[in-house]
């Protein structure tokens, strides 16, 4: 196995708009993760990822890009950028940007002149069809939208849309359009940037002839087409080629078989990838699907690609809520889930604000909500005749605005996030959940977010370990083994509300044994050894430390 940087990074994500507030409009902007930066670098992380900054007219937060190489006002400018980027560097972490490049917004240029008339130069860079006598060209539908086509007026036509009717999907058919992307692409790494985070990358390439779906509510037809794989090479091969850096795709409907194609290190495209098996699969844990689920993954991949570890980010609903237990366990369950992250195989992504056990939040009125997906949704859903109260409930778990809702600070008014009127709404539990009280408890949950990272520089065992579970059958409980040059790390998670005893496997009872981390005050016997039994508490995780050499 290729031994590398960014396979032993623990890389923290930093959606900016809701993270700090520098000049008090209630937006965070680049230059408040400036003045945040030595709390990101005393979590010891090596990179930060910033979601897009890019001018947008900002309908999906930043997703709908009107210029790739201007920054937008709510953002900052390019100089801030630049000294932020200069002084990550200095506090030696590293950078990566989010590349969105399936689409843009309506309003850029592009755009512009290609909607303009059909015999623009730019009008093949976008994707434009004859509607049906009927309607549409097919019946597909858009993650946003009850259809991903819309109609333009003046050249009496449809354009193509993945995500909202604002968002247009590039044609990367087009030869002059992939050109003028990987120009871009240079641009930023020769600013200096360390690779980039590829949204929804392998919807780039479309069906051919884009024919009807038998069932349009299942959009797998969007992604993962014919062609894909020749885009990320010659991507691969014209720009990040020459340059070290880190690129992670997120990468929709794919199993491990098909998403080792994509990061391969015999192929040439892409390092790693998010897949969604958990976050589209599981609603809430199923502790067994997720345990088949990690498996298969690492089976299918390690030693050949490289994953991905995340249960919450921008899109997703933040881990303790969704996963875990958010509260009479919240402490005790966020450390366990982190626990886990870092343990398992792959790479671990910290969401902005795990590190201290946000919650997810639950405001009274779809008007609280800024989600446009959910707001699409609740529109769409309500004008077939459903109770807009059932319609409005069903959506709050999943919500995205679950985990936009602003960094908690401190306990001043609107979490020291702003001396303004807030984007969002602050969580309202802010006064109990935040940076400053979690700095100063020895036992929250940002100490053992550092302490695992720490681990992470210390062990190889974590980043390049083999992986055996041992728990298949046992739920709740989750017990596997990371093995790497006769060291053995033996995790014991219990994702349950109650008191379990727990049988060691034969293999490493009684050996010589160490407790590495864990989320209780635990002793072990006075000569070090693994025990036959243990009893977890609620939310309990246990690593160990057992030497292979004297495993018989």
């Amino acid at each position: 196995m290729k031994k590398i940087w960014w396979k032993e990074s623990v890389v923290y994500q930093v959606y900016w708009r809701s993270f700090y507030d520098s000049n008090g409009d209630g937006i965070g902007d680049l230059q408040g993760v400036l003045e945040k930066l030595d709390y990101i670098q005393k979590l010891g992380v090596d990179v930060i990822w910033l979601n897009p900054f890019y001018e947008s007219p900002d309908r999906d937060n930043g997703y709908d890009i009107s210029d790739y190489e201007s920054v937008m006002e709510k953002a900052g400018d390019l100089e801030t950028f630049k000294e932020l980027l200069s002084a990550i560097h200095d506090r030696g972490m590293k950078v990566i940007m989010d590349l969105v490049v399936n689409h843009t917004s309506d309003q850029h240029p592009w755009f512009l002149e290609s909607k303009s008339s059909k015999d623009n130069p730019k009008r093949d860079w976008y994707i434009w069809r004859e509607g049906k006598e009927d309607g549409p060209p097919n019946n597909w539908r858009s993650y946003f939208e009850p259809s991903s086509w819309t109609y333009n007026d003046t050249t009496e036509d449809y354009y193509f849309h993945s995500f909202a009717k604002e968002q247009p999907d590039l044609n990367w058919k087009n030869d002059e359009l992939r050109k003028e992307i990987f120009r871009m692409m240079r641009s930023w790494l020769d600013l200096g940037i360390d690779g980039f985070r590829m949204d929804v990358i392998n919807l780039l390439a479309k069906q051919d002839g884009f024919p009807d779906a038998e069932d349009p509510s299942h959009i797998s037809y969007l992604a993962d087409n014919p062609g894909i794989h020749e885009y990320l090479q010659e991507m691969n091969r014209e720009v990040l080629s020459h340059y070290d850096v880190m690129t992670v795709g997120e990468i929709p409907f794919v199993t491990p078989e098909t998403g080792l194609l994509y990061v391969h290190e015999d192929r040439n495209e892409l390092n790693t990838l998010f897949h969604f098996q958990v976050a589209d699969e599981m609603p809430v844990m199923d502790l067994k699907r997720y345990k088949e689920i990690q498996e298969s993954w690492y089976k299918g991949t390690f030693e050949k690609g490289w994953n991905s570890q995340f249960l919450n980010n921008h899109d997703h609903t933040r881990q303790v809520t969704r996963y875990g237990n958010d509260g009479q366990y919240r402490v005790e369950s966020a450390k366990l889930l982190g626990i886990m992250l870092h343990t398992l195989p792959g790479m671990p992504y910290i969401y902005q604000g795990e590190e201290i056990g946000m919650t997810g939040v639950r405001f009274d009125s779809i008007e609280d909500y800024n989600d446009i997906a959910m707001k699409n949704k609740y529109k769409e859903e309500v004008e077939k005749g459903r109770d807009p109260e059932e319609v409005f409930e069903s959506l709050l778990l999943l919500s995205r605005d679950n985990s936009r809702t602003p960094m908690q600070w401190n306990e001043t008014e609107n979490a020291g996030f702003t001396s303004g009127q807030p984007w969002i709404k602050v969580n309202p539990n802010y006064k109990d959940i935040n940076v400053e009280k979690a700095l100063e408890d020895p036992s929250s949950v940002f100490y053992t977010y550092q302490n695992l990272i720490e681990l992470r520089k210390e062990h190889p065992v974590m980043t390049y370990g083999d992986y055996t579970d041992w728990s298949r059958g046992k739920d709740p409980l989750y017990l596997y083994t990371r093995s790497y040059e006769g060291i053995t790390w033996l995790v014991i998670l219990n994702h349950s509300d109650d008191v379990l005893d727990v049988d060691i496997p034969d293999h490493y009872a009684k050996e010589s044994a160490r407790l590495v981390i864990g989320n209780y005050q635990v002793t072990i016997d006075e000569r070090g050894h693994m025990p036959e039994k243990i009893r977890l508490q609620p939310h309990e995780a246990r690593v160990y430390e057992i030497k292979e050499n004297q495993v018989t």
